[in-house]
């Protein structure tokens, strides 16, 4: 698409559609890892396959084979993806959703958000989702849960909208299909309709005129035949004067019922079959016998299936085959990560689940997943033991190759260097299931290493709740019954642990528990003033930072604990504290009532905040600065609901497990190294243009960085808080220095140390 089009088509969003925007592009700062397993569409154009996954879109290009993806970082919502849709005539690829947003990608890179149905507040939230989309004589018919709507391809606004039920009522309509002079409408509950497509009143619902009665999920012009379908199963073709004749049953669903140049494709979960004009066999494909696949959408293009699975990606099967060949972009197992932990270089993932009253029923058996030098390795249900909701990780920082992972009631599981090594339970360890009930299993939730590397973890619905793995593999379990009762409480949740080895664990329902495993002395804090001061008793996120503070994340709020060197010591009484900052000279209290999920402490002692509704926060030090705030607004999150959160220290990298998916940020706070042998600067040089900071990293903790121009003046000096810091480009915030080179000295707290790099900046 040429230049001048694509700033006419943006002078028309800006003043024709007032409710559609350009969406921005986020692929300088972040990353999208989301899983591509379940195709729920499929359209072909442009000698591509456009490929609707849950929440995203591949392209497989036909010529080259190679795969692109769209997703949040590029624009798209993040929604819940019902249909697709690819316009030759207007190069525009369009697709509808769940919640009834409209998403057309221009050029395959710009993203324009159409939110007219979305937005309709005389359209109940139930009923505006997108079924399917049609093009005819460059206008697109959205057949949505309400009715019909009409919106120009070229101009790209909205026209009309049809209530097509009775009496002009809001009506389910799964497809339409225009076989001139009529537009056909197959409805859930009012059977197939018709009117005139030239009629210049269709907004009448008198206008349509139901043809059969019944309950019809497709419409289809197969030639000059109209094809529909009845009933999920039984395929009939309309004969003008005579009525519909039924063509072929099937025994099972019909999921996917499309024509794509004069060929229709027939998908059921097992099975795929192709017809052209007279509906006259061409082709048709099953699965193996046993397959644990599922399909859910289909096309034929070329003599050639393409065919959409729930957890295998696209399938391409030509036709006389029966060998798919699978066609999926590389990525995580699931787009609904529960947990995830980082090291430098490697990130893990699980998708266990237990909802917001720790009840992990309906049991969940899914694998495993870890990225490595950009590439993912998927660890299925087998390889670890059938472990189920699987809901925690902790990298071993002494060997990152370590990993261990709590199931919420098979145990304890260990990897070692991407594999599964074993599975601690009842059987091969001293892990007890309370009161031998399997139902409730063996209960582990958090877990954390010491500074000795004993992996600490928590058990519920026992009284030796809190448990330690040694390095050399025993196991100590500590009886809490004599600070709460472990058989009572609900669950255990977070554990943290300091450098002193104190160590600290949540509850559901008993507040804040600390113990000193050097003289076995426990402490509690609880909600309310003088008992703690905690906003609810519901501990969901624990974290010390930098200067030994305890932050405690509830399901009502946040605390921090400013001190716990005193929190064992007899007749100690110690209180959490709000964080109070002023806003438009007003106290306000920071996330005051807010459920947060999980609290990461960067480099700089800054720290990200994690909730379960409003997104992410990314707070100064010591709270009173919101410095950065990521939402599905403004962000490419795909969901408010952020489940957990790490950092790679190293590249200062933050990583967001949603509901919806895993993405992440590109942070500039990093972790303090222990000399001055890495030290770099970017970026470098600083071109015309650029906006941002300049990072100096690979610092020491507290380092002098001192930057001059070339004859030595001083125009910055900052002491790092982490691996690295921030320039403006400024002159001490003043003015924005001149073109020309810069010097960067950099000296240890201990001035033993000392390096010099340079900046080239043109302005």
């Amino acid at each position: 698409m040429a230049l001048s089009r694509k700033l006419s088509i943006t002078l028309l969003v800006l003043v024709l559609s007032c409710t559609a925007v350009l969406s921005q592009n986020f692929s300088d700062r972040w990353t999208g890892f989301f899983s591509f397993v379940s195709v729920r569409d499929i359209q072909q154009g442009n000698d591509r396959i456009y490929a609707g996954t849950e929440n995203a879109v591949f392209t497989f290009d036909l010529s080259t084979e190679e795969l692109e993806t769209i997703t949040t970082i590029n624009g798209l919502s993040g929604s819940s993806l019902t249909t697709l849709y690819y316009s030759e005539n207007f190069d525009l690829l369009v697709i509808g959703y769940e919640d009834g947003l409209l998403e057309i990608v221009l050029d395959g890179e710009d993203v324009l958000k159409v939110v007219d149905i979305q937005n309709k507040p005389t359209i109940p939230p139930n009923r505006k989702r997108i079924n399917h989309l049609a093009e005819y004589n460059g206008f697109l018919y959205i057949s949505s849960d309400f009715g019909v709507s009409v919106y120009n391809l070229e101009r790209l606004e909205f026209d009309d909208t049809y209530f097509i039920g009775e009496a002009g009522e809001q009506i389910q309509v799964r497809q339409t299909a225009v076989i001139e002079p009529y537009i056909y409408a197959a409805t859930k509950e009012g059977g197939l309709r018709q009117a005139l497509i030239d009629e210049n009143n269709l907004i009448d619902f008198e206008r349509w005129t139901r043809v059969v009665g019944g309950q019809w999920n497709a419409v289809q012009n197969l030639g000059e035949e109209v094809v529909g379908l009845r009933n999920s199963t039984i395929v009939a073709r309309y004969d003008p004067g005579v009525g519909f004749t039924d063509l072929e049953t099937y025994n099972v669903p019909v999921l996917d019922f499309q024509v794509h140049r004069q060929v229709l494709t027939i998908t059921t979960a097992g099975s795929s079959f192709a017809f052209e004009p007279g509906y006259v066999p061409l082709n048709q494909v099953s699965l193996p016998f046993g397959s644990e696949d599922i399909l859910q959408s289909g096309l034929t293009h070329n003599n050639v299936f393409y065919l959409g699975t729930e957890e295998s990606g696209l399938f391409q099967i030509p036709f006389g085959s029966s060998n798919p060949r699978i066609i999926l972009p590389d990525g995580p197992i699931l787009n609904n990560p529960f947990s995830v932990d980082a090291t430098p270089g490697q990130l893990w993932v699980n998708f266990g689940e237990v909802d917001v009253a720790f009840n992990p029923f309906p049991l969940n058996f899914r694998g495993v997943s870890n990225l490595r030098e950009d590439v993912w390795t998927n660890l299925s249900v087998e390889e670890v033991f059938d472990a189920n909701d699987l809901v925690s990780i902790a990298i071993n920082p002494e060997d990152p190759n370590e990993v261990y992972m709590s199931s919420y009631q098979k145990g304890l599981l260990k990897i070692v260097d991407q594999v599964p090594t074993v599975l601690f339970n009842e059987t091969n360890s001293p892990l007890e299931i309370p009161n031998g009930n399997t139902g409730i299993g063996l209960r582990l939730y958090g877990l954390d290493f010491d500074r000795e590397g004993n992996l600490w973890f928590l058990q519920s619905r026992t009284n030796e709740g809190l448990q330690r793995l040694s390095p050399s593999g025993q196991f100590q379990q500590i009886d809490i019954s004599s600070i709460i009762d472990g058989e009572a409480e609900l669950a255990l949740t977070e554990i943290a642990i300091n450098r002193q080895g104190f160590v600290f664990f949540g509850t559901a329902e008993s507040g804040l528990v600390g113990y000193d495993p050097a003289t076995g002395r426990f402490n509690r804090i609880q909600e309310g003033v003088g008992v703690g001061n905690l906003p609810s008793v519901d501990i969901r996120a624990l974290a010390f930072d930098n200067n030994n503070r305890l932050w405690i994340g509830t399901l009502e709020g946040l605390r921090v604990l400013f001190t716990v060197n005193d929190f064992f010591e007899e007749g100690s009484n110690p209180q959490a504290s709000e964080i109070v900052f002023l806003e438009d000279g007003v106290a306000q209290e920071l996330l005051f009532a807010q459920s947060i999920t999980d609290i990461e402490v960067d480099g700089s002692n800054n720290k990200w905040i994690s909730t379960a509704t409003s997104g992410v926060f990314y707070v100064s030090a010591n709270g009173q600065e919101t410095l950065l705030r990521f939402t599905k607004e403004n962000s490419p999150l795909p969901s408010d609901n952020v489940q957990d959160m790490t950092i790679d220290e190293f590249t200062g990298r933050v990583y967001f497990a949603t509901t919806r998916g895993l993405v992440s940020y590109d942070g500039t706070s990093t972790a303090p190294r222990d000399n001055l042998e890495e030290v770099y600067v970017y970026p470098n040089p600083v071109r015309p243009g650029f906006v941002g900071d300049v990072t100096i990293d690979g610092l020491t903790d507290r380092a002098n960085v001192k930057i001059t121009d070339i004859e030595g003046n001083l125009v910055f000096e900052t002491t790092s808080q982490g691996g690295s810091v921030l320039w403006d480009t400024t002159a001490f915030g003043r003015y924005r220095v001149a073109s020309g080179v810069y010097m960067v000295l950099v000296t240890t707290e201990d001035n033993l140390e000392t390096t010099v790099s340079k900046i080239m900046i043109v302005r």
